[in-house]
């Protein structure tokens, strides 16, 4: 009886807290999250093709999707903030890479190791940013030009995008008067 008891308590917390939508966002929002994000992920692209091609780099990653949600659709987000945005994605790259080094004959384990170690890294030194975990996934399971890439997987892609997205979003977030961004800078 109390096992059923205690089980039920655990599955009533799958209700969440909350009942409905989440709230709707004006139009101008909608409009200025697309702006920056369009922008952002778009310069990225453009100097990516512009002075990385042909030299094996790559300037876009997946996780860089995930980053362009947050800082421009969420930028009063702590975890959208710049010392997030750049250290999240810094920190993880350089875990991803190193997990990738030690244990890529097994990739499960290197995978499984550097997300758990970019999300404690990434508290441990107050850069929690979501799309972190994705950029130290891509370091142990992306192309084999990646993986070549190494320890310059952390500077190429992982600190010039996104401090090209934060240039951005300095750009663009700060145009209407209802957004500022950033809210903290460290």
């Amino acid at each position: 009886m109390k096992l059923e008891t205690t089980l039920g308590g655990y599955f009533r917390k799958f209700r969440g807290t909350t009942a409905g939508s989440p709230p709707r966002v004006s139009t101008d929002e909608i409009f200025w999250s697309w702006l920056g994000a369009f922008i952002g992920i778009g310069v990225v692209a453009i100097v990516g093709a512009r002075f990385f091609a042909g030299h094996d780099l790559s300037l876009m990653i997946g996780s860089f999707g995930a980053s362009a949600v947050l800082v421009y659709g969420a930028p009063r987000s702590p975890l959208a903030q710049p010392r997030n945005l750049v250290g999240g994605h810094v920190l993880s790259a350089l875990v991803g890479v190193a997990c990738w080094k030690l244990f890529h004959s097994v990739p499960g384990l290197a995978q499984a190791l550097a997300v758990a170690t970019a999300i404690a890294v990434m508290h441990a030194t107050r850069t929690l940013h979501p799309p972190g975990g994705a950029t130290a996934l891509i370091a142990t399971l992306g192309s084999a030009e990646i993986q070549r890439l190494g320890y310059w997987y952390v500077l190429m892609p992982a600190t010039i995008g996104p401090l090209i997205l934060l240039l951005v979003a300095l750009l663009v977030n700060n145009l209407p008067r209802s957004r500022r961004y950033p809210e903290i800078w460290f």
